[in-house]
């Protein structure tokens, strides 16, 4: 197969984040299998305008803001000048709608869609551009096959009126986590938080939990990896609350220090308000830690509660500073958590992802041949 694809960002763009690890390694893998991939994507300043990652050839064009208006004439110029069998969209900001631009068979895979969140993470005008945005996928993907990454994405797909026989389901990988043995716990109660950190990703909920768990656990600390627009008010937040002893901000981490904090942690936080999956969930249970997590679409797939961790009403501070202390006071469960976290994690494989989107990618070319003849 010939496919070119569409995302938003690389793996290589600094505001890359678990959509472009989802994409990278399931098609990498088709790149193994001898399929040629191309990628269209935005660049950033300083980007080199073209270039290969794992074999998946990347061609940039504008930024994160113009891409949108860029995009689709980069995707015409391709087209033109290359044969390709399939065109790839990840939907994980705003649709260029590419049903319009080529007769190809199209294949759209949807991490998951904003709707009412864009309010609470962007201003009104851009908010507004999304949801209205998202409201026409049905109409406008009409003939495309659609990926979804979890249950909670299809059933959102169809509520919003896309027939449930185009949507196939297909569960993210793991990367296990390289050598070291088992987790090493912190010393002290410690939580992690690993991710962009952006406003809807609820990390000042996480602060907040820590600040009442500190009343009874004065010794108990947040970690926090990532970068994003929201860590000025989060270290505000820090300030007032007193908690600057006790809340560290990582910034960006490498490979490998992001597995050595998921493995010395006591238990992951991720009280977002909606998420397709929740990768970090399952790296932190590769890792024996188990995750604490807000119990909404996506994360209540990539957590168990009660089995591979907790999940508590999203915003509720309470419930959360309340996880956060069970799992302190009750290390057996924590240990138990763990455990089934593992076994969880090693169930899910980029390998079998990859398999079923390589053999879905060929039941939509053939779908799109047969309804062409």
């Amino acid at each position: 197969m010939k496919i070119l694809a569409v995302n938003w960002l690389d793996p290589a763009n600094p505001d890359a984040g678990g959509a472009e690890i989802h994409f990278i390694e399931i098609f990498r893998r088709l790149v193994q299998a001898g399929d040629g991939v191309t990628l269209v994507c935005s660049g950033w300043r300083d980007a080199e305008p073209e270039t290969v990652i794992e074999g998946v050839r990347v061609r940039r064009v504008g930024g994160r803001h113009s891409f949108a208006l860029r995009g689709r004439g980069a995707v015409r110029r391709i087209l033109a000048s290359e044969r390709f069998d399939v065109v790839v969209e990840d939907i994980n900001k705003l649709p260029l709608y590419l049903a319009s631009v080529t007769n190809l068979p199209l294949y759209v895979i949807v991490p998951h869609l904003f709707g009412a969140a864009a309010f609470r993470e962007a201003s009104w005008p851009v908010a507004s551009a999304v949801w209205l945005a998202e409201r026409f996928i049905p109409r406008a993907y009409r003939r495309a096959a659609f990926q979804a990454i979890s249950r909670s994405t299809r059933d959102d797909l169809v509520a919003r009126g896309v027939p449930e026989e185009q949507v196939r389901v297909i569960f993210p990988g793991s990367n296990p986590p390289p050598p070291g043995g088992k987790a090493t716990r912190a010393a002290v109660p410690t939580f992690l938080y690993v991710g962009r950190l952006r406003r809807y990703k609820g990390v000042h909920l996480a602060v907040r939990a820590l600040a009442a768990v500190r009343t009874a656990h004065p010794e108990a600390r947040l970690w926090i990896a990532g970068t994003g627009d929201a860590r000025p008010g989060l270290e505000s937040l820090v300030r007032r609350l007193g908690l600057d002893d006790a809340v560290q901000f990582f910034g960006f981490v490498p490979e490998g220090e992001k597995w050595h904090l998921l493995r010395e942690a006591w238990a992951l936080v991720f009280p977002s308000e909606k998420e397709g999956w929740g990768i970090a969930n399952i790296e932190a249970a590769s890792c024996g830690t188990p995750a604490i997590a807000s119990d909404r679409p996506g994360l209540r797939e990539s957590v168990r509660h009660g089995e591979t961790g907790l999940l508590v009403p999203h915003g509720d501070v309470s419930a959360l500073a309340g996880a956060m202390t069970d799992l302190i006071e009750h290390p057996a469960d924590l240990r138990r958590m763990g455990e089934a976290g593992r076994a969880f994690a090693a169930a899910l494989t980029w390998d079998e992802a990859a398999v079923q989107t390589r053999q879905h990618l060929m039941e939509t070319i053939d779908g799109g041949r047969t309804t062409e003849s």
